[in-house]
């Protein structure tokens, strides 16, 4: 909203402005300095061609401007270079647990990573059987470092709804 309200401040009277712009004077040239300017009158009076000479417009330098075509390209980086020339090794893949999800759109899943519907299965079993689903068979059985399964059992857990009936029945009185 802000960058609308500046571009209609800045275009209120475009048009006006830059007529009053255009129609300005334009600048003068730069003053001469005082020991220049009787040299440059007696050279103009000795040579009057000197003055049409240098308002005439010269075609030969017109042309050379025209024939001037820039074309530049980017140096190629050394470092683009040296990695083109090494061969990407393979990735490992394993395939998804758990298809009872419809997980049809993912085929297969690097190893050492893990999808959200698998995250939220391991630590679903991790909180019903914390004996049987250890730390280290969640690692052996989704091809994850043991370390990186200890903080993900440590640090997150899933959601339980837990409705809390009411202590007395008297406390909410029913419509």
């Amino acid at each position: 909203m802000g960058a609308a309200v500046s571009r209609a401040i800045r275009n209120f009277n475009l048009e006006n402005r830059a007529e009053r712009e255009i129609s300005k004077m334009k600048p003068s040239p730069a003053p001469r300095h005082p020991s220049t300017k009787s040299l440059l009158r007696e050279q103009m009076s000795h040579h009057p061609e000197i003055k049409g000479e240098v308002a005439r417009k010269d075609d030969k330098l017109l042309s050379f401007l025209r024939d001037v075509y820039v074309d530049s390209k980017d140096p190629v980086s050394s470092v683009k270079v040296t990695d083109a020339g090494k061969c990407q090794e393979p990735k490992e893949f394993r395939l998804v647990k758990g298809q009872d999800f419809n997980m049809m759109s993912i085929k297969n899943i690097p190893k050492g990573k893990i999808s959200i519907v698998e995250a939220l299965t391991l630590l679903n079993n991790h909180k019903l059987y914390p004996e049987t689903w250890t730390a280290e068979k969640i690692a052996e059985e989704y091809c994850l470092e043991q370390k990186d399964v200890k903080s993900l059992l440590k640090y997150f857990v899933t959601f339980e709804v837990k409705i809390i009936p009411p202590e007395d029945k008297k406390a909410i009185p029913s419509k």
